[in-house]
């Protein structure tokens, strides 16, 4: 046995301190225990449960009354990891044809709307990039500057009023036939993130919440694990 401070071997008995063995070291006087208490707190495998349940369509309280751990406490962890995750990842390949769509939901109160706007690839699953806020131009010019640099022959969107001040004349189709990959994918996150479902009880208090709890669900769907909180 060792002292923790000094590493002398010289260490002594020293009494009992709550039931457990008590040591002296005689050189420093540093006293210490055999064994101490695991620190408090929930474990890694206990956290990523709680955030894999998240974002498998089960609100904070719902996962509260399951896990017996406080909702709070669970926002608290998805506030952590969904600070450091980013937006979206990058394409594996540029894509060809692009589409545009925009998913309504709200934040605070089911007065307060907000929309998330997304884009991918016609050709391949994954959403490639998003934003969120109003219904404006002001809101769609953030993903338009990252969308227009694929250069794609053309993108497919609705036919929101918003779109053909960006989009070149010519390169714009406006047809919800065309669009099945990206409403699919506004589906999916509807499917797996209690607070977008149609009609629920969950919602966002906040725009960064719900920014976080995007960006834990995109992290989700393309590595299929979650981080874990420190």
């Amino acid at each position: 046995m060792e002292c923790p401070d000094c590493n002398s071997t010289h260490i002594r008995k020293n009494g009992k301190r709550r039931g457990k063995q008590n040591h002296i070291c005689v050189d420093c006087h540093r006293q210490f225990l055999d064994c101490y208490a695991p620190p408090p707190g929930y474990s890694d495998e206990v956290k990523r449960e709680c955030l894999k349940m998240s974002v498998n369509g089960m609100g904070f309280r719902a996962i509260e009354r399951v896990k017996g751990v406080h909702h709070t406490t669970v926002i608290y962890w998805l506030k952590q990891v969904g600070e450091h995750l980013p937006d979206s990842y990058a394409p594996e390949s540029i894509p060809e044809v692009g589409e545009l769509d925009e998913l309504e939901t709200f934040v605070g109160a089911k007065k307060n709307k907000i929309w998330l706007w997304t884009a991918v690839d016609h050709f391949r699953s994954g959403i490639l990039g998003w934003v969120l806020g109003d219904h404006s131009a002001k809101t769609f010019a953030p993903l338009w500057a990252t969308v227009a640099r694929w250069q794609c022959y053309f993108y497919v969107t609705d036919g929101w009023s918003v779109y053909p001040g960006f989009i070149p004349d010519g390169d714009q189709i406006i047809s919800k036939t065309y669009m099945t990959r990206v409403e699919g994918e506004n589906t999916r996150l509807r499917h797996y993130l209690a607070r977008l479902h149609r009609k629920t009880l969950c919602y966002s208090k906040s725009e960064d919440m719900l920014r976080h709890a995007i960006r834990l669900l995109l992290h989700y769907l393309k590595f299929w694990d979650v981080p874990v909180p420190a």
